[in-house]
């Protein structure tokens, strides 16, 4: 299973929280990663988003095609993102685009065993990959992409 965690990309300050939109660098942010990943995009993607405002615009950048999970919103736990996308057994492809700090917690729990106060930048995706190898699974981190690095 591939499990794909996108930060939204930058966002104006303000209230609520909910509805903050992309600021014109979070646009360019958000399109940038987009286009990294379109053409590296594993088959069959589910796309996972918040209900927030910027990280449905995020996702926009990439797709239309996605599916507003409420437990992706900020302030819950990350058992509501692996649930919602069934890591690790659930096989496939899932993009979950979120918010801090709830990726990070998970990236720290998917490659350390326990969750910790990582911190993921504004736009920028973390790419995981699960396998068996000698009866034994394993978390494999395959690319970490900034949107100032794309």
């Amino acid at each position: 299973m591939d499990l794909l965690l996108w930060r939204h990309a930058e966002a104006v300050d303000g209230l609520p929280d909910s509805t903050r939109e992309l600021t014109e660098r979070g646009i360019r942010q958000a399109h940038k990663v987009a286009e990294w990943l379109e053409s590296r995009r594993p088959k069959k993607l589910r796309v996972l988003v918040s209900p927030t405002t910027r990280t449905r615009q995020t996702a926009s950048a990439f797709t239309k095609d996605f599916e507003i999970v409420p437990a992706l919103a900020p302030g819950h736990d990350i058992s509501g993102i692996l649930a919602a996308c069934g890591w690790p057994g659930g096989g496939g492809s899932v993009l979950v685009v979120g918010h801090q700090p709830e990726l990070g917690r998970l990236a720290a729990l998917l490659l350390s065993g326990q969750e910790a106060d990582w911190t993921i930048k504004k736009g920028a995706l973390w790419w995981f990959s699960n396998r068996v190898r000698e009866d034994e699974t394993q978390t494999v981190l395959r690319a970490v992409m900034p949107a100032d690095l794309v």
